[in-house]
Order: structure tokens, then C-alpha cells, then sequence
């Protein structure tokens, strides 16, 4: 095995070497040709442009050479990071037991696909679940908590009857990362005390809603912003008193979903991470979220994919491509048909045959 990865680093640089060979055998023969030759060192201007020539030759050879493996350097790391997005922060399926879903996210992160930022919508036995969460920090140094607590809540929202349940597992898978975490950057010294825990550095706000069969939708909020829901008007819901963000302090012993609202056939619900409402363009004002929802919502009823690439544009546009926090945005649209009550028949709607007569 170790021979194996000793081949392949190997082989690794070697294909990075690779675009600067021959600028440098250019090179290696401009230098003898100066040195060991003697045209090359007789007086006079032709040669001394000659000499010029050839070495102006071989530094744009070596320039354009590197250049060239930085950008193939540059693709791999993008292709790295489009996988890793992928596995990671998944797209949702476009349709989840009769709702519709989109999602999407924009990093803070020049040139990273990810990063501190998490959403996730599965169908389990006790309705659509959805989760939305934001790590402090954004970019690569966040997919730790992320992969903890994205891990976690697909395994959780099957298993566990209650909305409680899962979100008390989200919070212990955290913490098991955290002190993993400490463990590895202070490991504990020789009187084998615990490395200090690092909560009060590190923690994630988590929207965790429930949508049942019937529309009605059940949220466990811990510090996170509310959704908003998008039907004839655009309102910002409740989510419940907030809890302390994951991390940070422990939960309550009691954990009661708090009832949002109803979702209603045709509504949605547009869920965010704070990224979105706190993007500034460059005179400091913020970006108006619930106005460029509003506006969509005046158009022919968008898809929930087309709305959050409205969105997005709408923030690239406001910040002018520069973010300060990464976004992540997720919509749910109720596409379950409502079944109107249908009167009965003429001849069926009496129950009971009418008495009869008596002499």
C-alpha cells in the first residue's frame, strides 16, 4: 500500500512538472550555447540581440509553462470541490411525497464550491423533514460541522418519531466533532486532562422543520432565521422562541415543535440562511429579501428551482459577485392536490328509508 501511494505521488508530480520540461531544456541549451560556445561570446550588436532573443525565448517558455500547469492545477481543485459539493450538500430530490424542492447555495469563498452552510429535505415516515443550518465561519475550515451534522440528520429524521428526537442527535453529533476537533489541534497533556472545549468558538444555528400529509408544518428553530411563505402574499412565518444555537449551550429537557403554519396546495416556503438578508452592496444597505421574494411572487408562479436562481441573482447583483457570508436558500412548494367535497347523488343521499304508514 505504501508503495502504491509512494507511485502515485510520484506519478502526481511528475504531471506537474510535466508543462515546464521543455522551457527548461530551452533553457539548460540557451545557457551551454552561451557559456560553451564561442559565437556566443564574441562582441557586437548582432549577437547581443541574438543572445536577447534566445533568452526572452526561454523565460516566455517558462512563464506560459507554468501557467499552464497552475490552470490545470486549478481544474483539478475545481473538480475536487464540485464532487465534494455533490456528496455534501446533495440537490434535493425535485419532488418529496407530492412538495416540490429546490435548493441552492453561494460561497463566500473565492474559488470554493462549499462551504459553512447546510440544507437537507427527505421523506420519512412522519411527513417531509427539512433541515437549514449555518456553521460559524464559512469556507473549507467549516465542512467538518457541516459533514457532522448533515451526517447525522439523515440518519436521524428516519428513526426518530419525534422532531425532538432528531434534533437532540444533531446536537450530539456536533459534539462529538467538537471535542474531536480539540483533541486534534490541543491534544491533552501528560496529566491526561481534556483539552479545553471549543463551543464557545464554534457553533451552528439549525432550522429543523416537519411538513405532515395534511400541510400542517412543526419547527424546531435554534437561532436560525424564520422562513417565509409565499402563496398570495409573501409573509415572514414564526419559528417559535428561538433555542441557543448548537454548540453553544445544552437543550432544554422539553422540546415541542412549535405549529408554523398551514401550507396550503400551491404555497411555498422559502427558507435562508442569514447570508442572504445580511449581503450589503457597496454603500452598506441591505439586501431587501421579502421585496425580491414579493416581486417574484407577482409573476407567473416560478418553480421553486427557478425562484432560487432568481434569488441568487438578485444577491450577485446587489453585492456585485463580492459576499461577505455564504447563502444557502431552500424551497418547498405544496403541490399536492386539494380534493373539493363532492355532493352526493340524488338517490343516495338519504340514508335511512322513510318510515312506513301504519293503518
Amino acid at each position: 500500500m505504501i508503495r502504491t501511494r509512494t507511485l502515485l505521488s510520484d506519478g502526481s508530480r511528475l504531471r506537474r512538472l510535466g508543462p515546464l520540461a521543455l522551457p527548461t531544456l530551452w533553457g539548460a541549451v540557451a545557457v551551454t550555447w552561451k557559456l560553451g560556445c564561442p559565437l556566443a561570446q564574441q562582441p557586437g550588436l548582432a549577437m547581443r540581440i541574438a543572445t536577447s532573443v534566445v533568452f526572452f525565448s526561454v523565460g516566455t517558455g517558462l512563464i506560459l509553462g507554468l501557467r499552464r500547469g497552475l490552470s490545470r492545477e486549478l481544474e483539478r481543485m475545481r473538480a475536487i470541490a464540485d464532487a465534494t459539493q455533490r456528496v455534501l450538500l446533495r440537490p434535493p430530490p425535485p419532488r418529496l411525497d407530492g412538495l416540490a424542492v429546490a435548493a441552492g447555495q453561494l460561497s463566500a469563498s473565492r474559488g470554493a464550491a462549499v462551504g459553512g452552510d447546510l440544507y437537507e429535505a427527505v421523506a420519512t415516515p412522519y411527513g417531509v423533514r427539512v433541515v437549514i443550518g449555518d456553521v460559524r465561519g464559512h469556507g473549507l475550515a467549516a465542512l467538518g460541522a457541516v459533514v457532522a451534522v448533515l451526517g447525522s440528520f439523515r440518519e436521524a429524521a428516519h428513526d426518530e418519531p419525534e422532531l425532538g428526537g432528531v434534533l437532540r442527535r444533531l446536537d450530539r453529533a456536533l459534539a462529538r466533532h467538537l471535542r474531536e476537533r480539540a483533541r486534534e489541534e490541543h491534544p491533552a497533556s501528560c496529566s491526561g486532562r481534556e483539552p479545553e472545549h471549543p463551543a464557545a468558538e464554534e457553533f451552528v444555528t439549525v432550522l429543523l422543520l416537519e411538513i405532515s400529509k395534511d400541510g400542517e408544518v412543526y419547527a424546531l428553530n435554534c437561532g436560525h432565521p424564520g422562513p417565509y411563505r409565499i402563496g398570495r402574499r409573501v409573509e415572514a412565518l414564526p419559528a417559535g422562541d428561538p433555542l441557543p444555537p448548537l454548540g453553544t449551550f445544552p437543550l432544554p429537557a422539553d422540546l415541542t415543535p412549535y405549529h408554523c403554519t398551514r401550507l396550503l396546495p400551491g404555497e411555498a416556503l422559502f427558507l435562508h440562511t442569514d447570508g442572504a438578508e445580511e449581503a450589503r452592496d457597496r454603500a452598506g444597505r441591505f439586501f431587501g429579501l421579502e421585496a425580491v421574494l414579493t416581486e417574484a411572487a407577482r409573476d407567473v408562479p416560478l418553480s421553486p428551482a427557478a425562484l432560487v436562481r432568481r434569488v441568487h441573482g438578485a444577491l450577485l447583483r446587489h453585492t456585485g459577485g463580492r459576499l461577505a457570508d455564504d447563502v444557502a436558500l431552500l424551497v418547498v412548494r405544496n403541490d399536492r392536490m386539494r380534493v373539493p367535497a363532492q355532493p352526493a347523488e340524488p338517490g343516495l343521499r338519504r340514508t335511512r328509508p322513510e318510515p312506513s304508514p301504519h293503518c
